[in-house]
């Protein structure tokens, strides 16, 4: 298979996004998200192919599973993008030199967006909607896992494309092969930026053998600190909530550390985890603590490889630690800079918190489980960016976006008497 012709179809299609207008756009997108409703019944016909080659207690099993009210809420989000201002054009910076020049610098699509991810239907129309709010083309590459869901997406998204005569390649789903992802990795010249999404494997081995730029979502592996001046029941509640709202995605607790003074609530605490059938992996003291409240078959001993893990799943990692310095270091040490939380009334370890620890999002009583494009206002999301250049955190619209220059001019040439920076240093 030439997956080259994929690329250079894609290329010609980024070039065709500039014409259409912001009314069309979001008139695409408003259709598409009823069309997803419309189309429930046959999207999850095809999700349930998926799910039948995945067993159940496969931590990805929940990410690749779709029902009615996921789909509505695919669709809200589309709506969501629908409702937000486009960045495209924006100014962000305008000035006239001595010379007359004019030089903006000018909000711009990405290009081409090259996607990996795994077992995510829910990805296919999220992508697709905000690269097409942002006038970028999407070249997605799912998982064998998700094939049939994110064909059946794809097909709704490519009806309601040449209902309004647009370029089809817009939207490109690669083959579920896995020749497509080493294709897709060496798209060079055709493909800008490359975002992968799923395990922390995936992501490494993206990172490490992409020959164009990446930007890394990292897998999650978030903390929640609840101090020695922490509200018990704000706690707990927000230990809950962060654990067990959904454990399959990158924003779930992992790991709970809780300063020594607070030992005596420990089991206070986690009791509405017990309910909730939280396996738990505890360090000595916080073991010793729980195995007269906790229930025997839920608890087990931590050891090393429980601190740094992303579970994915109905267990967490416990950790008693002496003060807040202590919970910042190790901190330090096993975060992936995703998501991390304290649980304190005491206004300076709060400051010192949010300001030390090294996150795309950090929380001051509030539970993890916000950090998602779309409870942040970005609509929907592309992913999660755990690194520093062009985007961290939830990334939406402008994340999709770069900038040019715009030079206007009147006849005005660059006096030979006038050297570059380059120019100088060899002089």
């Amino acid at each position: 298979m030439n997956y080259k012709d994929y690329f250079e179809r894609a290329q010609r299609a980024s070039r065709s996004m500039m014409s259409l207008s912001k009314d069309t756009i979001n008139a695409v997108l408003s259709d598409l998200a009823d069309e997803m409703i419309l189309n429930t019944p046959e999207i999850l016909a095809e999700n349930a192919r998926d799910l039948a080659k995945m067993p159940i207690e496969d931590p990805k099993y929940d990410r690749l599973k779709l029902t009615e009210q996921r789909i509505a809420d695919i669709a809200n989000d589309i709506k969501n993008v629908v409702g937000l201002a486009s960045p495209l054009g924006e100014i962000l910076s305008d000035k006239t030199l001595e010379n007359k020049l004019q030089i903006q610098k000018v909000r711009v699509p990405l290009g081409v967006v090259g996607v990996i991810y795994e077992a995510r239907p829910n990805v296919t129309a999220d992508v697709f909607s905000l690269c097409f709010k942002t006038g970028n083309v999407a070249v997605l590459k799912g998982g064998s896992d998700a094939e049939f869901s994110n064909l059946a997406i794809a097909k709704v998204v490519h009806a309601v494309l040449e209902k309004f005569g647009i370029n089809a390649n817009v939207l490109t789903l690669l083959p579920a092969e896995r020749a497509a992802t080493e294709a897709l990795l060496n798209a060079r010249g055709f493909v800008d930026v490359l975002i992968p999404r799923g395990s922390q494997s995936l992501i490494n081995y993206v990172r490490d053998n992409s020959k164009i730029p990446v930007i890394e979502t990292g897998a999650g592996i978030v903390h929640t600190y609840f101090d020695a001046d922490g509200d018990l029941q704000k706690g707990a509640a927000i230990v809950f909530n962060a654990k067990t709202r959904r454990v399959s995605v990158c924003n779930s607790l992992d790991c709970l550390l809780i300063h020594q003074n607070r030992l005596d609530d420990l089991a206070e605490l986690l009791s509405p985890l017990a309910d909730g059938k939280v396996e738990l992996f505890a360090d000595e003291r916080s073991f010793v603590r729980l195995r007269s409240s906790y229930p025997n078959e839920l608890l087990n001993p931590a050891n090393k490889q429980h601190f740094g893990t992303e579970f994915l799943s109905l267990k967490m990692a416990v950790k008693v630690v002496d003060d807040l310095d202590t919970a910042l270091d190790h901190i330090a040490r096993y975060s992936s800079k995703h998501s991390e939380a304290i649980v304190s009334e005491n206004a300076s370890n709060i400051e010192r918190f949010l300001n030390e620890v090294d996150a795309a999002a950090v929380y001051a009583n509030a539970s993890t489980g916000f950090t998602d494009g779309a409870q942040f206002g970005l609509g929907a999301e592309i992913g999660i960016s755990t690194q520093k250049l062009h985007a961290r955190g939830p990334m939406g619209l402008e994340e999709l976006t770069s900038y040019k220059w715009v030079v206007r001019g009147d006849g005005q040439i660059r006096s030979p008497s006038q050297p570059s920076p380059e120019e100088r240093a060899k002089a």
